[in-house]
């Protein structure tokens, strides 16, 4: 038997995942990290909104870590992150409005975890690492192509740690799927296309706030004003608005189309066709749905990759990604219950890999009925359905942040470092464009370039 990549065994593979609920389901048991050890890494957290509450959710189950200051232009979230460190530490963090006044103040800390607005992205990345700390950002990286850059060059310049939160990097699933069974066992064939889809709910997608926002979330106008916010309305929507963030292609397209040119062993893409519109949100600056594809050139021949996200249904699945070859398709998801295996009629028998635990096969479906409208000589046998082995019972986000503190300590490599992160992102910053233009956009080096 052939050698996986980087260690990512079947049995390697599942001994990670078997045991992983076993902590998360208790996460109050892990002890604080003494602040004063050696060992332990001191973090800021800055952005303390929804995400940067579902970030710290899985850093609480990271052993080391002492959470020394929260940072939110919200009296509100702050406030939220402070009392959550507490409840953890038993001690209450500093809590800072701006981050030039946390970066001068605090002593000692080894790193940040940005969870603010995309416009805020960059220029709060840059400042971190040249104060000399290591850096995790969501994603994505920028608003704008330029500001997703300044933090390539910044990190490079400084050379501390900049991590990009493209998640499904460090999912074992994920990373299975592609070293394992795409790479060296090769069960898809030749890679000839990509679907992916986040479709997302119209009551999943309405507007934050109005008029019945609690007062006590209200953040006064100047200090909105200062930090770049109009309004209210803007503060808690800003994903809508074309000043502050990219739309739903970046909110949500950016995490899956990340994954297409690395499972395609980071191929970049040659062009991408966009066309997108207002369905139903006709007041709102971004598209509220969006369709495009990209054309990749391959060692192993073409690839084309369509992606669509709607903010207006949920059919279909939810979100997902498939990669259809010659000889098997494979859907994958954050959730194991939208990921499968579907080998092709005439491909070769996948026996042994069931046999070595490498898949699992699913029950046959119950064969249809012959019908009178159907048209037999132009139908395809039904493919054989196939299970990924093993669970995955950490949130989506913690072995990313994981992979992180480890490269931090000096025992792993970034799986996402800024650089890498710009390589992917960099395509999506054209598929507005394209859509507003109505026109196929040629990548050229100065589209891509950092």
């Amino acid at each position: 038997m052939s050698q996986e990549p980087n260690n990512l065994t079947r049995r390697s593979f599942l001994t990670r995942t078997a045991g992983a609920g076993m902590v998360l389901g208790a996460p109050g048991l892990l002890k604080a990290a003494d602040p004063q050890s050696k060992d332990t890494l001191h973090v800021a957290l800055i952005g303390f909104g929804k995400q940067g509450e579902v970030l710290f959710n899985c850093l609480r189950n990271i052993p080391g870590l002492h959470f020394q200051a929260v940072c939110d232009i919200s009296d509100w979230n702050r406030k939220k992150g402070m009392n959550q460190v507490r409840a953890l530490q038993g001690e209450i963090p500093k809590g800072y409005v701006d981050i030039d006044e946390m970066l001068a103040t605090e002593k000692g800390l080894d790193a940040v975890v940005i969870a603010t607005p995309d416009f805020w992205h960059s220029p709060h990345t840059v400042k971190c690492l040249e104060a000399g700390l290591n850096v995790y950002c969501e994603k994505m990286m920028s608003n704008t192509i330029d500001g997703a850059r300044a933090m390539v060059h910044a990190a490079e310049k400084s050379g501390k740690l900049c991590q990009i939160g493209h998640q499904r990097r460090s999912n074992p699933r994920y990373r299975y799927t592609k070293d394992v069974l795409i790479n060296d066992k090769k069960i898809c064939g030749q890679i000839t296309n990509i679907n992916a889809q986040w479709n997302r709910s119209l009551g999943a997608s309405q507007d934050i706030g109005g008029e019945k926002l609690s007062k006590s979330i209200i953040v006064p106008d100047e200090v909105l004003n200062k930090y770049g916010f109009k309004d209210m309305h803007q503060f808690m929507n800003w994903r809508t608005y074309t000043e502050l963030s990219g739309g739903p292609i970046s909110d949500l397209g950016a995490h899956q189309i990340d994954i297409f040119g690395w499972f395609l062993n980071d191929a970049k893409p040659t062009a991408v066709y966009a066309s997108g519109g207002n369905a139903y949100f006709k007041d709102r600056e971004h598209f509220d749905n969006v369709m495009c594809i990209f054309d990749f050139d391959t060692p192993e021949g073409e690839v084309r990759a369509f992606y669509q996200v709607l903010t207006t249904t949920s059919a279909g699945g939810g979100f997902w990604e498939s990669f259809m070859g010659t000889e098997a398709t494979i859907k994958i998801s954050e959730i194991a219950a939208n990921s499968a295996i579907f080998r092709e009629d005439g491909a070769p028998q996948w026996d042994d890999l069931v046999k070595k635990g490498y898949l699992k096969r699913k029950p046959a479906p119950p064969k249809p009925e012959a019908s009178a409208d159907a048209v037999a000589s132009y139908a395809s046998a039904a493919p054989e359905e196939f299970e990924l082995p093993g669970g995955f019972n950490k949130p989506a986000h913690q072995p990313h942040l994981e992979n992180f503190f480890a490269a931090v300590r000096g025992e792993a490599t970034l799986n996402c470092d800024a650089r890498h992160a710009f390589e992917s992102e960099a395509p999506i910053y054209w598929v507005n464009p394209s859509a507003l233009e109505k026109r196929r956009i040629d990548f050229t080096a100065e589209h891509l370039s950092v």
